[in-house]
């Protein structure tokens, strides 16, 4: 599916931004900054040392991905489905016209622009929609269109005739579950009769209310105490529960828990949908916890992805001379727009400030800004506006710029006992050689520990990262071309 085909994004992004921005100046907070000038992070006089970017939060992670979304990402891996009921219809759809589902929710698939289904939305949908109804675990990359299908699916079995919640969906933030909502107001606009109520902060209901929405979004704390607290509403009678970025979920305290205690509360005979862009032992187990009987539908290895992304590195001894080889790579090799990857913001900061002396539009994205700074920057970087934009982990997961074509990473990624970080580089390096066309990576060496690092990304994913000499670099194109 091409940009057109992801048309709701773009749409969105606008309104959504605004949202956040109202939504956040209601609650009291002031009002979003607006983005700070690459000149203003040079390092200071007397500057901690000790300047670790913190963990990215998965849950700004992810809310990042999806406002800064243009297009449905199209992914090379296979799908690996795992079925555990014999008797399942499993079969993939090419159209939407083949789901049957019903005019006004199909006029509402179209009018959001969507002309196919995505790889997850023809293999999952036929499941989800299928009677009897199927349980479904699905692992899909941020940007494949996951959120469509489950929400396409939830929608297909809502009775407008009754008016209560029989439609759960559990986001793990106030910011997922308004974004969610939106899509799904989006996708049934040309249904009247389905109606939506958010259980989210700042929604609040006089005792002895009885909901009659009967599509039901929210966060877990809040879902809970309207259902089992307050008796807002009957979680028995819920006929379709689904459980979003549950990867996120687990990692936000308390959630998990929450989460396990509102299905303990639901029938035997909902339909339950579990969604996750990773699928770690933690989730799994939790996905075991949630789901019963279900169909599993996972993403294979994505180190296929390594297959068109040429990758080099460069022996440097020291901060400046790692400078001076990245100048000369910007000079020689043909760069449509670079991300280049710092392990502290310390780091990143120097290096915007070097970088912009030496006459470079460059960009700075570190896990100091907000949200809504760091989309403001991302939007002006996918805009051509800056040509470089400089980051630490923050950015390394799940962001499309169609013109990145080279990769640095000035600093090796390392876990806390600084060994590779394998899953990160493949993230990082990943911005590059994005819908199947050539990237170009290019990793900084400046010592036997990063050497060590080094070598151990190259067996852990079992491919040869190249050598070249600083002074040779003006070779790498041809070498990447052969």
């Amino acid at each position: 599916m091409g940009d057109a085909g992801w048309g709701l994004c773009a749409d969105l992004q606008e309104k959504s931004l605004a949202a956040l921005s109202n939504l956040k100046l209601a609650d009291g907070a002031a009002p979003i900054p607006p983005p700070v000038p690459a000149s203003e992070y040079a390092p200071q006089q007397g500057q901690d040392e000790d300047d670790d970017e913190p963990e990215p939060n998965p849950a700004d992670i992810s809310l990042m991905q999806k406002l800064v979304r243009t297009h449905l990402v199209e992914t090379t891996a296979d799908l690996e489905i795992q079925k555990k009921d014999p008797n399942s219809p499993l079969y993939s759809v090419k159209s939407f016209e083949d789901l049957n589902l019903r005019p006004e929710l199909l006029k509402g698939v179209y009018a959001m622009g969507f002309n196919s289904p995505s790889k997850i939305q023809e293999t999952a949908l036929p499941i989800l929609i299928a009677d009897p109804p199927q349980n479904l675990i699905a692992q899909s990359q941020s940007g494949t269109g996951k959120t469509a299908a489950f929400i396409l699916s939830a929608l297909s079995r809502v009775d407008p005739n009754l008016h209560y919640p029989h439609v759960l969906v559990l986001s793990p933030t106030y910011e997922l579950a308004v974004q969610t909502g939106k899509v799904a107001k989006k996708m049934a606009q040309f249904c009247p009769n389905i109606e939506f109520r958010f259980a989210i902060r700042g929604e609040n209901l006089d005792r002895g209310h009885n909901i009659t929405e009967q599509f039901l979004i929210g966060t877990p704390g809040k879902v809970f105490d309207w259902a089992v607290r307050y008796r807002f509403f009957d979680l028995k009678k819920i006929r379709v529960f689904v459980l979003d970025e549950a990867d996120v979920m687990v990692s936000t305290q308390g959630h998990e828990d929450q989460s396990i205690r509102i299905h303990k509360q639901l029938s035997k005979y909902c339909q339950m949908m579990l969604f996750s862009a990773t699928y770690s032992d933690d989730v799994m187990n939790f996905a075991e916890h949630i789901v019963p009987n279900p169909i599993i539908i996972r993403l294979k290895k994505e180190e296929e992805s390594l297959d068109n992304i040429k990758q080099y590195y460069i022996v440097c001894k020291s901060p400046e001379e790692k400078f001076e080889a990245l100048c000369n790579v910007y000079g020689t090799v043909s760069i449509g727009q670079a991300m280049i990857f710092c392990h502290t913001k310390k780091t990143a900061a120097w290096l915007v400030e070097k970088m912009s002396n030496e006459g470079h539009d460059v960009a700075l994205l570190s896990g100091e800004l907000a949200v809504e700074q760091r989309i403001a920057v991302l939007n002006r970087f996918r805009e051509g506006k800056e040509k470089v934009l400089i980051t630490t982990n923050v950015c390394a997961r799940g962001i499309d710029v169609e013109q990145v074509t080279v990769v640095i990473n000035f600093d090796l990624p390392i876990n806390q006992k600084y060994e590779a970080d394998c899953e990160t580089y493949l993230h990082r390096i990943g911005r590059t050689g994005r819908f199947g066309k050539t990237g170009l990576a290019i990793n900084m060496v400046d010592g036997s520990k990063s050497m060590a690092i080094l070598k151990q990304i190259e067996n852990h994913f079992g491919k040869k990262i190249v050598k070249v000499d600083s002074n040779e670099v003006d070779d790498l194109e041809k070498m990447a071309k052969r």
